[in-house]
């Protein structure tokens, strides 16, 4: 459609195009490595913030 190549091929030129990752880089966008590690760490804490609160809850 308007003379540009289907959408595959341009995401496979551009991935022909990119560096290869580094060793030991899982995630190469940071900022969504740094929500993926605020929601973990939200979740876990919530869950030990719950945890506490029903085993101190009324006696």
């Amino acid at each position: 459609m308007f003379n540009r190549p289907p959408l595959e091929e341009r995401i496979a030129a551009h991935q022909r195009e990119r560096a290869p990752l580094k060793s030991g880089k899982y995630v190469e966008h940071r900022p969504a490595a740094l929500v993926f590690a605020f929601v973990l760490t939200f979740v876990v804490l919530t869950h030990i913030v719950a945890l506490v609160t029903l085993a101190l809850g009324p006696r």
